[in-house]
């Protein structure tokens, strides 16, 4: 996705050992965490609850991410030459970022169930049925896989050749490509899976803390640091991706046109998509290491917000 016009072209060097380097660590510390999360949440837990199945469908998007990284990564050492075909790097690419969407998507439900657990307990009560969180996760799937599907299926994408005879893939698109099949894509991308779920996590978060901090208990203490450790890696892992990418979106509309500033943008992408990328590192430390959802010795779940207790005049999902 490098910048197009008259602007001398960066060198691509760096991302030959940049990228597999966080790739990499991705792997080795992210896969064992996800899949441990997914079998924990999925197999072990025998009271579902829309919570764990959030985080299911999260482990899941993370692991799909990260199963794509191998690609990726002989990509990069191989010096930005992708050597699998086209319909292979269509499919790699669209699983790569429709999964990070999926991702912020999972995260945004998990923040509207917390928020309605504690902020509104009553309402929350009577609809935190597992299948409504089943409907939404199905639904969230079928609109990423039609997406993908379709973007698939429109065949092969045209890329700049930069006369080294590198065949480039998801990335040095063409104008002609960006003005037909990616801007749609990418303004649908960055409303629904950027700034409205961005939106809703540092909103929704910040009201929900600050109901729960009124309560002077360990469990609401924790709560409390695990919501703001979401928020963290929200403001760390995705919200610079976005913004940077809605700049990259206006390079390649020709909005911004200076070369400088899209030098910094060019660069500034490589390093926000290596931020999105850690965040399958995370999300296994932050929801059952960080809110005790897990104990490694027994495998044994217990719950954060399991039963509605009231103290001081304020209602909240306590441990059982």
């Amino acid at each position: 996705m490098n910048h197009s016009g008259n602007c001398s072209a960066l060198s691509e060097e760096y991302q030959y050992y940049f990228f597999p380097a966080v790739y990499i660590l991705a792997l080795v510390v992210g896969l064992p965490g996800n899949l441990a999360a997914l079998f924990v949440f999925s197999f072990r837990i025998t009271n579902r609850t829309a919570f764990s199945v959030y985080i299911s469908n999260l482990a899941l998007a993370d692991i799909v991410i990260l199963l794509v990284l191998p690609f990726r990564i002989h990509y990069h050492l191989n010096g930005n030459n992708w050597e699998f075909g086209d319909f292979t790097c269509r499919v790699t690419g669209s699983l790569f970022f429709a999964n990070i969407y999926m991702s912020i998507c999972f995260m945004t439900c998990i923040c509207v169930d917390r928020y309605m657990a504690t902020v509104h307990p009553h309402s929350y009560l009577r609809m935190r049925s597992r299948w409504c969180s089943v409907v939404v996760s199905v639904a969230l799937w079928c609109i990423c896989g039609v997406a993908v599907l379709v973007f698939i299926l429109l065949g092969p994408l045209e890329n700049n050749q930069d006369g080294s005879g590198a065949c480039k893939c998801f990335e040095s698109f063409t104008k002609e490509e960006w003005e037909t099949r990616l801007l749609g894509y990418s303004i649908l991308g960055l409303i629904f899976g950027s700034m409205l779920p961005s939106v809703v996590i540092l909103v929704c978060y910040p009201l929900a803390a600050r109901r729960i901090s009124m309560i002077k208990t360990k469990t609401a203490q924790r709560a409390v640091r695990v919501i703001y450790t979401i928020m963290a890696i929200t403001l760390f892992c995705f919200l610079p991706n976005h913004i940077v990418y809605l700049l990259h979106v206006l390079r390649r509309l020709d909005v911004i046109e200076n070369c400088s500033t899209a030098n910094a943008i060019f660069v500034a992408r490589r390093i926000t998509m290596a931020l999105v990328t850690l965040n399958t590192c995370l999300d296994p430390v932050l929801y059952y290491v960080t809110t005790s959802h897990c104990k490694w010795k027994w495998l044994k779940m217990t719950w954060l917000w399991g039963k509605v207790t009231r103290r001081r005049g304020v209602y909240i999902i306590t441990v059982l």
